[in-house]
């Protein structure tokens, strides 16, 4: 007996954002990427297109992480303090598809670095790495403001993708992407209406949204990961029936999320019942970003290797599925 499978066709589609620019675009990147343009739910190749796969990218930093997991500080040994090396390592070594600079130390409270030192921080990274770029700030606002003015400035060309603006903070940075063609994360808590209020906000500055990369602020496995899940799939349903300021390709961030847990770097000799730490934080990332993908997601940002390896992986194989339907 033959089953016929009832196909859902959407009225809308997923708008399709390209960052980074190569030197004919004015850049010096060796390609671009584009993430979006799907017209089904994730992965549902029966019922729609999905022109591009998820991209995984890694993520490096101008300060190491006071709380980084041991295993990942084994990952990286004597560059995990020299960006450059290590984007070059996420790159050739590891496969990252692109590069998040995260400018953590630029906060008042976590070093204070000056927007000089994060120019020179992402120009580092520009001359060892020809990936696209992400580059991620903070919540400091008044700090992050003077950082990715400098940052906007120092990169005009290249069109990097400036992570990230949040509702009571998105003028300046909006701005700053405007005048030197960047593309923009709008990042908001866990909601929908938040998040369409803020695409309205950037619309009414009139931000191209073919720039923009919503981030709905995810959680990481036992820590909100269902309702991480349950909000983003609501947003991208929202987008395919034909919401305007819903229909953009989603951001996540597994590897920071999964990297501050205590389940995910507690010690064997503290937990023993836990098992391998290294492998117990390289599953937790790896579930997590797993989860995230099926729910919408199409760039994941990731720190642990073996996570990026499994993922990079399970894209693939999915994608391969893709051709047997």
């Amino acid at each position: 007996m033959n089953i016929e499978l009832i196909k859902e066709k959407n009225p809308g589609k997923i708008r399709e954002v390209t960052f980074g620019a190569t030197p004919d675009q004015g850049g010096t990147r060796s390609h671009t990427i584009t993430i979006g343009g799907s017209t089904a739910l994730p992965f549902h190749f029966f019922e729609g297109e999905h022109p591009h796969r998820p991209v995984v990218a890694m993520e490096i930093f101008d300060k190491v992480p006071a709380k980084y997991p041991p295993a990942l500080l084994d990952c990286y040994h004597q560059i995990i303090d020299k960006p450059g090396e290590m984007a070059k390592k996420c790159v050739e070594e590891y496969g990252a598809e692109a590069i998040s600079i995260r400018l953590e130390g630029t906060h008042p409270e976590k070093g204070n670095k000056s927007p000089e030192e994060a120019v020179e921080v992402v120009k580092q990274v520009l001359e060892k790495v020809k990936v696209p770029i992400i580059i991620t700030g903070h919540s400091h606002f008044e700090k992050i403001n003077q950082v990715m003015k400098k940052v906007a400035e120092a990169t005009a060309g290249e069109n990097c993708l400036i992570n990230y603006v949040e509702t009571d903070n998105y003028k300046t940075i909006t701005a700053a992407c405007l005048a030197y063609g960047h593309c923009l994360v709008p990042q908001t808590p866990i909601d929908v209406n938040l998040a369409k209020q803020l695409n309205i906000l950037l619309s009414e500055m009139n931000f191209p949204s073919e720039k923009i990369v919503m981030d709905p602020l995810t959680g990481t496995l036992g820590y909100g990961l269902e309702y991480s899940y349950s909000i983003m799939e609501r947003i991208r349903t929202a987008g395919l029936a034909g919401d305007n300021m819903l229909n953009f390709p989603m951001l996540i961030n597994p590897g920071y999320e999964s990297a501050r847990v205590k389940e995910a770097k507690a010690p064997e000799s503290e937990y023993p019942e836990w098992g391998n730490p290294e492998l117990r934080s390289a599953y937790w990332e790896i579930t997590t970003a797993m989860s995230l993908l099926v729910a919408g997601g199409e760039l994941i940002i990731m720190h642990h290797p073996k996570a990026v390896e499994v993922v990079k992986k399970n894209i693939e194989e999915m994608f391969k599925g893709k051709d047997r339907d």
